[in-house]
């Protein structure tokens, strides 16, 4: 009788028991219930603080396209006969070409040269966003591809085959037909030689991230960035112009040289 009294008490005691692995799911689900509500309250309190302040930004933009470049390209950027549409070339081309100042238009010409940028930095990020609102398009980089620390030796590699057919080698620039012309990449921002790879202005190509990656592009600006810091090894770089300069030096001064000198032995021989 007690053995069967005490197989019963322990059968009667088991349903209540509970046992320890239910207790940590139950932590874990609390956890995880807690945590995916934060999460979901938190990324809708940033998302509503970006549209505030995006909007806000293109609202600005908009002000501002509308005193400054509607003349050209339309009330609603849609394009007119004196410019093109602005739908989709992005924030980066806006940025470029106003940030560089070749927006707005000085004169018609061949080319948009670069000159004293007309607008804060500010302002043009404003109209920037404003023109990315209309349509999607190339956005401005991220810092991490702009600070020329990446490899200067495949950025070098890069720049000879894609771009040293039109800027030169050591960037200098170069002439193009019909009066256009290849601009030097010296003293030029990092984020400009960014989006001028990704949006192809005036005659440039368009080099995409699947031409040339995010990365290939920082390979790149680190280059030019080398360039810059690194003066020519040879001594005088006569404009880095390549085989035109330098036998145009040797051509005026090598030959005045020799036709000096044979002036000073024929009248010395007299």
């Amino acid at each position: 009788m007690r053995q069967l009294s005490s197989k019963n008490r322990t059968a009667s005691a088991r349903p209540g028991r509970r046992s320890p692995l239910a207790t940590v799911a139950l932590i874990i689900v609390g956890l995880m219930t807690t945590g995916g509500a934060y999460a979901m309250f938190s990324s809708t309190a940033a998302a509503e603080t970006t549209t505030a302040v995006t909007q806000s930004m293109v609202e600005d933009g908009q002000k501002l396209f509308a005193a400054n470049c509607a003349t050209c390209h339309g009330l609603d950027a849609e394009g007119t006969k004196a410019g093109p549409s602005l739908y989709g070339v992005g924030a980066a081309s806006v940025h470029f070409q106003v940030g560089t100042g070749r927006m707005p238009l000085a004169a018609n010409g061949p080319q948009a040269p670069d000159k004293p940028a007309q607008f804060t930095e500010e302002q043009t990020l404003a109209m920037a966003a404003y023109v990315a609102s209309l349509a999607p398009g190339p956005d401005i980089p991220s810092e991490e591809y702009l600070q020329g620390d990446g490899d200067a030796t495949l950025g070098a590699e890069l720049f000879r085959i894609n771009c040293a057919m039109c800027h030169n080698v050591a960037g200098a620039g170069g002439a193009l037909t019909e009066g256009k012309y290849a601009p030097s990449l010296s003293g030029v921002e990092s984020v400009h030689v960014y989006e001028a790879m990704v949006t192809g202005p005036q005659n440039m190509p368009v080099f995409n991230d699947l031409t040339i990656s995010p990365e290939e592009k920082a390979d790149i600006i680190t280059y030019l960035k080398y360039l810059e810091e690194n003066p020519s090894p040879g001594g005088f770089d006569l404009g880095n112009l390549g085989p035109v300069s330098e036998g145009l030096f040797a051509w005026i001064f090598g030959l005045g040289a020799m036709v000096a000198v044979t002036i000073w032995i024929a009248a010395k021989a007299s």
